[in-house]
């Protein structure tokens, strides 16, 4: 298995529950499924097992209740290759203002930021194959309680290669 870099864009659009509704050529290039295996599975065919399901919570809980959320998440291609991508999800919402679905914008993300994050998920991907979920979430709050800042403020910061304010 083999790293796969991101060039441009991958984006994506789901429903409420995670299925895939639309996705750019540049997110099937480099998942390496066609089009029509990405329509209509959930996203999660391309999570990778490195991946600490605690993350997924937390983007879940945010997006749920209409909030835009930015992560670091590492991807499986279809090859058994991966790629590392910084995404930013928000809902999409009908006239009424009901959530209908969720859009996904994913790049390239910072090296430093890989490799930061990539620490935490190993611990929380460890605590979670004991503890289970609430384990893995465990370690990130304590992670974030400890760093006196939130997983946003610290992802973006990372992202742009800024380093986060003493508290």
């Amino acid at each position: 298995m083999s790293e796969k870099m991101v060039k441009g864009f991958l984006v994506s659009k789901t429903d409420t529950k995670g299925k895939i509704t639309y996705c750019n050529d540049a997110f099937v290039e480099i998942s390496g499924f066609c089009e029509n295996e990405l329509i209509g599975k959930p996203h999660s065919i391309v999570r990778h097992p490195d991946m600490p399901r605690a993350v997924f919570a937390y983007l879940w809980e945010h997006i749920t209740k209409g909030r835009e959320v930015n992560v670091y998440v590492k991807n499986l291609a279809k090859n058994g290759d991966f790629y590392w991508v910084f995404v930013n999800v928000t809902p999409s919402f009908d006239a009424r203002g009901q959530i209908i679905g969720y859009y996904s914008v994913r790049r390239e993300p910072s090296r430093e930021g890989v490799q930061k994050i990539g620490e935490l998920y190993a611990k929380m991907c460890q605590a979670e194959s004991s503890g289970g979920i609430k384990a893995g979430a465990q370690v990130f709050g304590e992670f974030f309680e400890n760093l006196g800042a939130c997983y946003e403020d610290f992802v973006m910061h990372l992202q742009v290669g800024e380093k986060l304010a003493d508290k």
